[in-house]
């Protein structure tokens, strides 16, 4: 925007906390006017998180292990989303609902433990029950154990890098202006895509070729969101994704995946690149999407309702 379309006055600014000033010049460096069509500033979210994440997910991809430097590339990563949130939210600020800090009811927190638990016990229950895989009883305990003591907390503070993008910037965006549904399907597509140079590269992933990997893990990411954008609009809560996250990749990784022994077809049925977890995910994300009405209304004046919401 030049000053002469502001008749001679200087470019607006906005101050943040720091001291540094973002200007009307340095929006218009993104391609953006001061007040940019929705669907503009999600592609730049987008835009920022792809670029932000790619140096650590080609040192992932180079060092040929996601726990690669330590575990600092997957971190770095992680925590990629956050950051572009936070950028948005000093291009955009006076544009942009709350991130969703509060708590929330404690019940949206349970469900949020309880929804990838019941759609992950059905998913490994239907395999255990066909024969694609078989239960390892003397297991369960000691994983559980696992899980309850070393997953959560620590998956927690990964999960919350990505879901400050996700669930505290991205879901809120995409439904003030286009609706609960395209919500949670923006946020699904968005978050599967992202993972793909790591699944094509063979560093994330099961043995089963990568194309099934790349079906089945967009099919379970893209359902499973439509439950993480309910969870976000009905609590007003950031928190309910970054749980459900950590709960999410506590269960198949640290419980259920290595409580099954495989039987030469598993692979194609568990973990995050099978059929029964897409499944099962998509079964719970329909259950959801039918509980739509339940949700604020979404449309003109939304982000000043989510504003309220996620204070």
């Amino acid at each position: 925007m030049s000053c002469k379309t502001l008749g001679g006055s200087p470019p607006p600014s906005v101050r943040v906390s720091s001291g540094f000033t973002i200007t009307a010049g340095m929006k218009e460096m993104f391609g953006m006017s001061l007040i940019a069509r929705p669907w503009q500033k999600v592609c730049l979210f987008v835009m920022l998180v792809y670029g932000i994440s790619a140096p650590f997910e080609y040192l992932a991809i180079q060092s040929g292990s996601m726990g690669g430097g330590g575990g600092l590339y997957a971190l770095g990563g992680m925590w990629s989303p956050a950051v572009a949130a936070m950028i948005m939210k000093l291009l955009f600020r006076k544009e942009t609902a709350p991130f969703g800090w509060r708590w929330g009811a404690w019940r949206y927190q349970i469900w949020s433990v309880l929804v990838p638990f019941l759609y992950t016990l059905l998913a490994y229950g239907l395999v255990w029950s066909l024969g694609l895989g078989d239960l390892l009883p003397e297991k369960i305990i000691p994983r559980a154990t696992r899980f309850l003591q070393g997953a959560i907390v620590p998956g927690l503070l990964l999960a919350l890098g990505e879901e400050i993008g996700w669930q505290g910037y991205m879901v809120p965006e995409v439904a003030a202006h286009y609706g609960f549904t395209a919500a949670g399907l923006t946020r699904g597509i968005v978050w599967s895509v992202w993972h793909y140079p790591m699944i094509i590269a063979g560093i994330y992933g099961n043995e089963t070729p990568v194309w099934y990997n790349l079906v089945c893990f967009t099919l379970l990411l893209t359902s499973t969101s439509i439950i993480y954008a309910w969870l976000r609009l009905k609590s007003g809560s950031l928190w309910t994704g970054a749980i459900m996250h950590a709960s999410h990749n506590g269960l198949i990784q640290v419980l259920f995946t290595p409580i099954t022994l495989a039987t030469g077809v598993t692979a194609y049925f568990i973990d995050e690149f099978g059929a029964a977890t897409a499944l099962a995910g998509s079964v719970a994300a329909y259950l959801f999407w039918r509980k739509r009405a339940d949700l604020p209304t979404m449309g003109a004046g939304a982000v000043g309702k989510l504003a309220v919401r996620g204070r």
